[in-house]
């Protein structure tokens, strides 16, 4: 059973993330043939300060912009 992870920062709509989940799941099963059913998706907000580039969180760099 194959399981798509995505991890972004918050901020998408419900909508958004239903879409995303429903484009993932179409293109796994194009390429691999699989059933729908079987794939698993989820998708985990982090948090902006809990995320970092290079030293510096993503909070961190928002707020120098």
């Amino acid at each position: 059973m194959p399981l798509i992870q995505v991890q972004q920062t918050p901020g998408k709509t419900t909508e958004q993330k239903s879409e995303l989940v429903r484009e993932l799941t179409e293109a796994y099963v194009r390429a691999t043939g699989s059933k729908p059913e079987s794939v698993w998706v989820t998708v985990q907000e982090i948090a902006t300060d809990s995320w970092s580039i290079a030293g510096e969180t993503l909070a961190e760099r928002a707020a120098k912009r």
